[in-house]
């Protein structure tokens, strides 16, 4: 396992588990799955990982239960993440909410406490004063943001008056906004951009064409499973599929590699099984080249899929049938 080169407390492996699923009907949750929950958490850290990263809007605090219980005694050694949904994101309410994620995950801190969404009218500003209060009194190490642009990061940080660590958003080779300014600015400043979807949701993995969709209800909604997209992105599997033959890797890790290139960017793949987060942890060794790294850039820009409005009536006669 690679670490990110920055100064903090606990060292923050280059791959972090995400845990969206743990607890969550829509990923098909159930009694077998926590089992099984368990299991990739602790294989996950006999292989380094050190972020773990939740919330408490995942299964309505289950992921939080769940990830603090299969962590044990281990839960001091690595980094806990959770973050809080701000539907009334004021001082207090951040306050409290974080007292009740502590208890879901068994800790006295939570080590990176981010901000789930910017919220359209509450300013960051009484937001980081709650922020400001709990680590004041240790209950948070560092605070993040997840799915901030870089002016309202920045306003963030000015807001809390200390660093505001990470800034988690939607990152893979499909969805390469944050390489126009956030990980430029994570680079500059010494902050972290923690990518979450880093696969596009499986769309990068390869399991999928237009002759075989994902089933799923999380995935049937993401437009990038369209039909269409799938045809569209066969050009793109075939570069990750040849780069991946030449370091006996598989599409998936390859996808990660390209992320983590960039020194300062973590990322949280879920995982369903012991053995998927055992590849996705193996991704954080391969060094690409740079003739590689070129190529793969060149095609994921040349990847152009229907997305937004355009996307909508598609999705409708996918679900539908008609």
């Amino acid at each position: 396992m690679r670490y990110v080169p920055l100064d903090t407390p606990k060292p923050i492996s280059k791959i972090g588990l995400g845990t969206w699923q743990f607890g969550s009907r829509e990923w098909g949750y159930g009694p077998d799955y926590e089992r099984r929950a368990a299991q990739i958490v602790r294989r996950a850290l006999d292989l380094g990982v050190t972020l773990f990263d939740t919330a408490e809007i995942y299964g309505f605090g289950r992921s939080e239960r769940i990830l603090g219980a299969a962590l044990g005694d281990d839960r001091a050694k690595v980094v806990v993440a959770s973050k809080v949904f701000p539907v009334l994101p004021i001082a207090p309410v951040v306050q409290q909410r974080a007292v009740a994620s502590a208890a879901r995950l068994g800790v006295a801190g939570i080590d990176l406490y981010q901000v789930h969404q910017p919220h359209p009218v509450v300013a960051d500003t009484t937001t980081m004063r709650g922020m400001r209060a709990l680590q004041d009194v240790g209950l948070v190490g560092e605070v993040g943001v997840s799915n901030y642009t870089l002016r309202r990061w920045r306003f963030a940080e000015a807001a809390l008056g200390r660093r505001v660590l990470s800034n988690q958003v939607r990152y893979s080779m499909v969805d390469r906004g944050p390489e126009e300014d956030l990980i430029p600015y994570a680079e500059q400043a010494g902050r972290i951009v923690i990518a979450y979807s880093p696969l596009g949701q499986g769309f990068l993995s390869g399991r999928y064409d237009a002759r075989h969709p994902p089933t799923g209800a999380v995935r049937r909604a993401n437009p990038y499973f369209l039909p269409e997209n799938l045809d569209r992105g066969t050009e793109l599997m075939a570069t990750l599929r040849e780069v991946a033959d030449a370091h006996d890797a598989t599409p998936s890790q390859i996808a990660l590699a390209y992320l983590l290139r960039h020194p300062t960017v973590v990322a949280i793949p879920g995982a369903s099984s012991v053995e998927q987060v055992e590849r996705n942890a193996a991704a954080a060794e391969i060094d690409l080249a740079d003739d590689e790294h070129a190529a793969l850039a060149t095609a994921a820009h040349a990847f152009r899929p229907v997305t937004g409005l355009a996307a909508v009536p598609k999705l409708i006669r996918a679900r539908t049938g008609k």
